[in-house]
Parts: C-alpha cells; sequence; structure tokens
C-alpha cells in the first residue's frame, strides 16, 4: 500500500511503480471516516516544496494511523532536497511513527518561478533506476535513513532565511486567471486544497487552503493561468509522461 501526493505526476507515477495498491492522500484527508489503514508495508510518497512535505502530507502523517511493522517514506524533488528526510522523520516522530526507511528520489523539477519545463523534460535524471533500487530495497525491508549532505543543510538554512524576508514568512498567492480563461474548471478538478471555483465564466482563487503545488497552472488547457512572478518559459507547463489528467483529477479533485 503506498500514499501519494501529487501535482504534475511525478510522485504518482513513483507510487505505481512501488505498489499497486496506491491511495491518493488529499481523497484520504477528505473523507474523515478513513482513518486507519494496516498492511506489512506502507509507503508515503510525496514531492518536497521548500523542502517540506506539502500541508496536506504533513497533516496525513500527523492525524492518519499507519499500522505497519514498515513504514517507508519517497519525497521526491527536482534539484536539491534540503533537510527534507530529517523534517519528514521529525514529523513522523512527533505523530508517533517509526519510517523505517526514508530515501529521496530525483525527479523533473516542475516549479515554474525557478525551472523551464522544457528543459527539465529533457534531462534524463535516471528516475527508472532509483525506482528500482528503491522497490529493491523495500523488498528486502532495508532499514535505512538517508544522510543530509552539509551543503543541503546549508541551503535550507538560505532557503529559511529568504522565507522570513517575505510577508508573513510565506509566498503569496502565485497563481491568477487572466483574460485567456474559458471556465472550463480544469484548474478547479486539480487543485488538492479546494481552493478554486468557476463563477462567471471564470476561475477564481482562495489561497486559504493552498498547497502552493501549482497543479493548476500546469494541468489550464488554455495556459490561462499566470503566476504573479516571473518564470523562465510562461508557455512551458508539465505533466508526468505516464500520467494523465484524468489521474491527477481522480487524485485530487475536492468537488465531489
Amino acid at each position: 500500500m503506498v500514499f501519494y501526493f501529487t501535482a504534475t505526476g511525478n510522485s504518482l507515477y513513483a507510487a505505481r511503480q512501488l505498489d499497486a495498491n496506491v491511495m491518493s492522500i488529499p481523497q484520504v484527508m477528505r473523507r474523515s471516516c478513513l482513518r486507519r489503514f494496516a498492511d506489512e508495508a506502507i509507503g508515503v510518497v510525496y514531492p518536497i516544496f521548500g523542502h517540506r512535505p506539502p500541508e496536506l502530507v504533513q497533516r496525513f502523517l500527523r492525524e492518519v494511523e499507519l499500522d505497519t511493522p514498515y513504514l517507508y517514506i519517497v519525497p521526491t524533488y527536482g534539484r536539491r532536497p534540503g533537510t527534507a528526510v530529517e523534517i519528514v522523520r521529525d514529523i513522523c516522530r512527533s505523530a508517533g511513527k517509526s519510517p523505517a526507511y526514508i530515501r529521496t528520489l530525483l525527479m523533473a523539477d516542475n516549479y515554474l518561478p525557478a525551472f523551464d519545463m522544457d528543459e527539465e523534460r529533457g534531462i534524463d535524471k535516471h528516475v527508472d533506476e532509483q525506482l528500482a533500487a528503491i522497490k529493491a530495497d523495500v523488498a528486502a525491508r532495508r532499514r535505512f535513513t538517508e544522510p543530509v549532505m552539509d551543503s543541503e543543510r546549508k541551503a535550507h538554512a538560505e532557503f529559511l532565511r529568504y522565507e522570513a524576508s517575505l510577508p508573513e514568512g510565506r509566498l503569496p498567492g502565485l497563481v491568477y486567471a487572466t483574460d485567456s480563461c474559458i471556465g472550463c474548471g480544469v484548474c478547479a478538478r486539480v487543485c488538492p486544497g479546494g481552493c478554486i471555483r468557476i463563477e462567471d465564466g471564470r476561475a477564481h482563487f482562495d489561497y486559504t487552503n493552498c498547497q502552493g503545488c501549482l497543479a493548476c497552472a500546469h494541468a489550464c488547457t488554455q495556459k490561462a493561468i499566470a503566476l504573479t512572478v516571473p518564470e523562465p518559459n510562461p508557455g512551458a507547463r508539465y505533466r508526468n509522461s505516464h500520467v494523465t489528467i484524468q489521474d491527477i483529477v481522480y487524485a485530487n479533485n475536492q468537488l465531489r
């Protein structure tokens, strides 16, 4: 059993390679009656945002009971993992969970303010080789926590200083609908936080529960969702080639 959070399909693809039984974290958190799961091994796969799990993943780890002798965690990242391993380990420990295995997975970086999606799509990050190694470790029930390098601690400290300089210590709402919006509602259905509504034929955003995942911008069929900050290539968007937009809607839709 593997639980996952995905915005552009990377973590869903990884989860599917690790286990046939995958479950969406946003959907689990939406169904308050399902808060205990048991299996011989349970995995959690998610993208790191600012070296942390998305807020929904943090809530999941704190609130959902995972009854297993082998809990393994695979944070995915695109450029630097920072102290992601230690952060998720500490979140688990504070919730009374003891991960047996934590290992990061390098994939395409889909953070639009920093990276050109056309360039990222062309970089071979040997994802399948990494996944094969992780799958073998899990099958062998290997106990392992990936060490954090000093360079990554420095990178995380730099990120925290940058974050503290922002208004209220966080990024403002990063996305908005341009005049090209046709009100199709795809953005609302891929949003794991339920932050988007369609009114008068246009998308409107409430950032209260925004996860900062940018699924809405990546999925917009008209490229009508723009960012409030500059980006290297505003015309390029990303979705894992093994994952469909319907997969992401199924994982994230909060409108049903």
